[in-house]
């Protein structure tokens, strides 16, 4: 048991308090960090273990990344692919629809793809969310190449 932010080694009650609350493996420091992070962003617990996932395959993601406008959840800056954690889905109204669509637009005009997955799916199926983006990204990867 090892933390997933700075390899340091973890006794049992650091381990079982991050998996409890965050559902990953983090230090005091770094679990108290993450803690502070939900705070102060709302940030859904789902883009956390999304974001740990990633890293784990070698992705340098960046966890509530500013944009200039609002805060992303997950931002992959090498390929321009924001990533948001849709925890709300259920309960979208049609203004709420229309503003990710304008968000979606704004994104694309400046050379960004945004991708909203909702929480159950990263929630259930980590492994195969983490794969699907993986290729999300080798896709924007050949496109930049074109360009």
């Amino acid at each position: 048991m090892i933390c997933l932010e700075c390899k340091k080694e973890l006794d049992y009650l650091d381990h079982k308090n991050a998996m409890d609350s965050l559902g990953v493996e983090l230090c005091q420091p770094h679990h108290e960090r993450m803690q502070k992070l939900i705070q102060q962003n709302n940030t859904p617990l789902e883009a956390i273990q999304l974001y740990y996932g990633l890293r784990e395959v070698g992705v340098k993601a960046m966890l509530e990344w500013w944009d200039g406008k609002k805060s992303i959840d997950i931002a992959i800056s090498r390929v321009k692919l924001n990533i948001e954690i849709d925890s709300e889905y259920e309960k979208l109204t049609e203004e709420q629809a229309i503003n990710n669509l304008e968000e979606a637009m704004h994104s694309f005009k400046n050379g960004f793809t945004t991708i909203r997955i909702p929480h159950i799916v990263v929630r259930y199926y980590l492994k195969e969310t983490v794969k699907n983006i993986l290729g999300i990204m080798e896709g924007l990867k050949a496109n930049i190449k074109v360009i």
